[in-house]
């Protein structure tokens, strides 16, 4: 079969859901054939969606899906009873790969091997990655696997932004600047093409969060860093802090590296301020209502996110264009607001003339099908 020809399955696995899409080369794109996403994962219900490359609903059902892996041994069993061919390529989202995994490939034993061993980069987030890699291999054995990696977009960073202030020999063990969601600013600039100006921020707010500056298609600085703990606040991770905090914490409270890594990305972000709430329309909800705490949250997100745009803009000597994405950046208004209402200064408004502010939905599953086909044609 010709790679244009073949059918691609983009797996993108969150901390409790699973979306997937399934894509055959169209005109002048990926086109969708089947979407959907299985949600609550790790609950006492799950919910399982799919639909037709026309947003038809072809099913809808609640699942128990302890697990990714219950998750994707659903999927693939609903997949087949919905008659969809089988899929001749498999490009799987991994978020971190380590030092030498930076950029999107074949999956062999030994980038396996590989990924295994940088466990340690991303402890929350490689092993359920390999865990799903190998159980897809089993589901689909006659498929092509591939890894498509977050931080691969941000391979352009100069060392200026790459290189952390530590010695060399923490530098040279692959202690650095990474960034992430990768796949989703990649899809922005697919997606904008031509219209692209050179001077870009995207904003990917979601549960997780981070801001990218883009010169001329290509990233030069991003929010988060070695891990995507790092960065802007977020629904429960820290962002980043105080390295005296940490140290405070691991003397005060006898914190061990397992509780510590609990705590800045289960306990922390919005849900530290918010008593444990960290769904934004929640929060913005009970704002609303005037819960003090719940404002805070929302305030301090806003203002993180706007304090790092200017930061972009002076780095890159103004900006053209500011691109939210992401399920809070394309969907609340309010947050977007409560960014853009201290940037008037540098012509971003919504009734300011000047640099545009655009609202562009992420098509992660798309990229990957995209990388997925130019490693199949053999022009990455």
């Amino acid at each position: 079969m010709q790679a244009t020809e073949a059918t691609i399955l983009a797996l993108n696995s969150g901390s409790s859901s699973l979306k997937f899409a399934l894509f055959r080369r169209g005109a002048d794109d990926e086109h969708a054939v089947l979407e959907g996403s299985a949600e609550n994962v790790g609950k006492a219900q799950g919910r399982l969606r799919i639909r037709d490359g026309d947003g038809q609903v072809l099913h809808d059902d609640r699942y128990g899906m302890p697990t990714q892996a219950d998750a994707l041994a659903i999927v693939a069993r609903t997949l087949g009873e919905t008659g969809a061919s089988p899929p001749a390529a498999i490009g799987h989202r991994i978020v971190h790969g380590g030092p030498r995994l930076r950029a999107h490939q074949a999956l062999t034993a030994q980038v396996l091997a590989q990924l295994r061993a940088a466990v340690h980069f991303a402890p929350l987030h490689i092993p359920i990655a390999v865990s799903l890699i190998e159980q897809a291999q089993a589901l689909w054995p006659h498929a092509r696997h591939f890894a498509c990696f977050d931080t691969a977009f941000h391979n352009t960073l100069p060392a200026r932004a790459m290189r952390l202030p530590i010695p060399a020999r923490y530098a040279d063990a692959g202690v650095a600047r990474y960034g992430f969601h990768g796949l989703s600013y990649a899809s922005l600039v697919h997606r904008l093409g031509p219209d692209l100006p050179a001077r870009a921020v995207f904003a990917h707010l979601g549960n997780g969060a981070s801001l990218c500056a883009v010169m001329d298609g290509r990233s030069i600085d991003t929010s988060m860093g070695m891990t995507p703990t790092g960065g802007i606040p977020m629904g429960t991770r820290s962002g980043d802090l105080d390295p005296g905090v940490l140290l405070y914490l691991m003397r005060s409270e006898g914190l061990d590296a397992e509780k510590l890594e609990h705590l800045l990305n289960r306990d922390s972000g919005l849900a530290g301020i918010a008593e444990g709430e960290s769904d934004m329309q929640t929060l913005a909800a009970r704002a609303a209502a005037g819960d003090e705490l719940a404002a805070l949250a929302v305030e301090v997100f806003a203002t993180a996110v706007r304090k790092q745009i200017g930061a972009y803009a002076a780095l890159m000597g103004g900006i053209d264009v500011l691109v939210f994405t992401g399920g809070i950046g394309e969907h609340s208004a309010e947050v977007r607001r409560r960014i853009v209402q201290g940037l008037a200064f540098m012509g971003i408004g919504p009734a300011v003339p000047g640099p545009g502010v655009m609202i562009v939905p992420t098509e992660e599953e798309r990229q990957i099908a995209r990388h997925c086909r130019e490693l199949l044609d053999g022009t990455p």
